[in-house]
């Protein structure tokens, strides 16, 4: 594994400890946008360690779904979670009166570490 691939798993583990801090203090809309950068920073480090790096988040949500779902070496969900917690994030950082819960957080941050171990089960195998 590549080292700025342990170093993008790392943080994502601290994001996912930073969402769990807010969701706890009732900052459910910056524990979201922790959650979602968790699993950002997982897909940029599965990525990396195959060569491809990309500065939009867009760009990595399609380069993830191209090199890692379609190709089969992984299940499709986590597109999708990536995908779904950009929009939560989105909500959580430009809405006004946002409508996230701490059940939606919550949910998020579940999903997120889910991802990070699947991560590391990758690269474990590879």
């Amino acid at each position: 594994m590549k080292a700025a691939a342990v170093k993008l798993l790392v943080k994502a583990s601290r994001a996912v400890l930073a969402a769990r801090s807010l969701l706890e203090r009732g900052d459910v809309d910056f524990a979201a946008g922790r959650a979602y950068y968790a699993t950002f920073y997982t897909t940029e480090a599965l990525l990396n360690d195959k060569g491809v790096n990309f500065r939009k988040h867009g760009s990595i949500h399609s380069a993830f779904g191209e090199h890692f779902v379609k190709t089969g070496l992984m299940d499709k969900r986590f597109h999708r979670w990536l995908l779904d917690s950009y929009d939560k994030r989105i909500m959580g950082d430009y809405g006004i009166e946002s409508s996230l819960t701490s059940e939606d957080v919550k949910g998020m941050i579940e999903q997120t570490n889910e991802f990070l171990i699947e991560a590391r089960k990758y690269f474990e195998l590879g």
